[in-house]
């Protein structure tokens, strides 16, 4: 039974998105405790003597490099574990990609924190370095998976987008984005191989005030924006697939996709040989990739509700019966509702603070400007973590009113912490310094209250999860012997092909 447990850890799509989630909550539990108000309240200091952590403040800068390239290889797991159940591929494939996957986060994640928060064992960072290459190596075998001009990936439904000769377009850009991952890494790693040598730790929000940055200071800072947008690409796809998307917005939205996607990895690579115009070789990029989601948000929530009004066997519904529809399934709803959401506490206000950048934001504190990058960045990344586990709550099975408290938690305590950190960040705008205390003591505490309560029901379901892992005729059995051990189909949507 413990093999056939294992089996499912690490050879299902179920199993290995339930381990790498719970890896990140552990990671997330443990580290959550040396900032914010743990420091205040001394927890800081408990657990760095529990644990053995030696913080040296001078190395600071790097071990948050390390942590953010800890959590950010076991997202992009989940990411890869998502595609290679959602796209038709070989078996063999997806077995080999999950597989290098696997091993290269968790040596990266356990290594590289290891190095950076227990010592400097040197042969520790060697390891870290391994994970990030196999998390590489697993990138450049899905890339490989994907490529779409093979004859047996070819559409054979024409509410799907395709080319004249019926290439699937959804799995062109699925292959964009795989190709333009691997290049932004490369970006990364080639700058981090000068380390010591021509280039020094440091974090891209404290260089927002400098005239001149290096080239290698350009290129970091480029890496960091575009490896952020492409996570944020492969999840809209990804939901995209969950919800079967497809028709005239799907045919309308894939080829924005693609181009949308080229010209910012471009723009952004950009940033290094010409500054001056790199944003707006971006801009171009981010107004298609931006209108393709608005078209899958469009799809979803009018297939949503129409699914709902015919469960009920409402032909003729009235407004308030519409929005019911569309508000019952909260998984499906706030995956789409996230992206909306979005733009009000990230686009908005980064184009906000782009177009008043000299006018407005350069003329604070410079500290001010740095917590308004910093925020706006940690949203970003907290709406990706929310979209992920609504996904993962409805893989996971979640039904009745275990699904509903689940999602709307998430959606809502997540949205009124990201309301909060966006009033923060901009809250020079609204209160002087002299006055601002009130301001920032209720900011905060909607925050952590907000985040807090995602952290709470993410810890119920893992614990579920984990009970019922020991259990002897538990879910997991059962998820298990539908996955037949690799090929598993997570969703009843997921497209089948017929072999010509």
């Amino acid at each position: 039974m413990l093999t056939k447990r294992i089996n499912y850890l690490f050879r299902s799509t179920k199993g290995l998105v339930l381990v790498a989630i719970a890896m990140i909550s552990l990671v997330t539990a443990i580290w959550g405790m040396l900032s914010g108000p743990m420091v205040e309240w001394g927890v800081r200091d408990v657990v760095v003597r529990l644990l053995g952590m030696k913080l040296v403040a001078a190395e600071r800068e790097g071990r948050i490099i390390m942590l953010y390239h800890a959590i950010a290889m076991a997202v992009v797991a989940i990411e890869v574990y998502f595609i290679t159940g959602l796209v038709p591929m070989k078996d063999h494939q997806r077995s080999i990609i999950n597989g290098t996957m696997t091993a290269g986060y968790l040596m990266a994640m356990i290594f590289g924190l290891t190095f950076a928060y227990f010592g400097r064992n040197f042969v520790f960072h060697g390891l870290f370095l391994l994970g990030l290459s196999l998390v590489f190596f697993a990138g450049i075998l899905l890339a490989s998976a994907l490529w779409p001009w093979k004859r047996e990936y070819y559409v054979q439904d024409p509410q799907y987008a395709h080319t004249r000769k019926r290439v699937d377009l959804e799995r062109v850009a699925f292959f964009t984005m795989a190709v333009a991952t691997l290049g932004s890494a490369v970006l990364g790693a080639v700058t981090g191989s000068y380390w010591g040598n021509g280039h020094e730790t440091f974090l891209a929000e404290d260089l927002i005030r400098e005239p001149h940055k290096t080239a290698l200071q350009l290129a970091i800072i480029g890496h960091l924006h575009i490896m952020l947008t492409l996570i944020a690409i492969a999840l809209t796809l990804i939901v995209g697939r969950w919800l079967d998307f497809k028709g005239l917005l799907h045919k309308i939205a894939m080829p924005l996709m693609i181009f949308g996607t080229i010209v910012i990895t471009l723009g952004t690579w950009s940033v290094v040989p010409f500054q001056d115009i790199a944003h707006k070789i971006i801009n171009m990029g981010s107004g298609p990739v931006l209108l393709a989601a608005l078209f899958l948000v469009i799809y979803g929530w009018r297939k949503i509700t129409r699914q709902r009004l015919e469960a009920l066997g409402i032909e003729k519904p009235s407004l308030l019966q519409r929005l019911g529809a569309l508000l019952h399934d909260p998984l499906k709803f706030g995956a789409l509702w996230q992206m909306v959401y979005m733009n009000f506490v990230v686009t908005a206000v980064g184009i906000f603070m782009a177009i008043k950048l000299d006018e407005i934001f350069r003329v604070w504190p410079a500290r001010e400007e740095r917590v308004a990058l910093t925020g706006h960045w940690h949203i970003l990344s907290g709406i990706i973590a929310t979209i992920i586990l609504l996904y993962y709550a409805d893989l996971a099975g979640l039904k009745g009113k275990a699904r509903q408290w689940f999602g709307w938690v998430v959606i809502v305590g997540s949205d009124l912490a990201f309301a909060a950190v966006s009033v923060f960040e901009t809250k020079r705008l609204f209160v002087s310094e002299s006055a601002q205390q009130p301001l920032v003591n209720w900011t905060m505490l909607v925050t952590d209250a907000g985040l807090a309560s995602v952290l709470l029901v993410l810890g119920i379901l893992m614990v579920w999860r984990l009970v019922d892992l020991f259990r002897r005729r538990g879910r997991w059995e059962e998820e298990f012997a539908q996955s037949a051990f690799i090929a598993e189909d997570p969703t009843p949507l997921k497209r089948t092909l017929e072999e010509e």
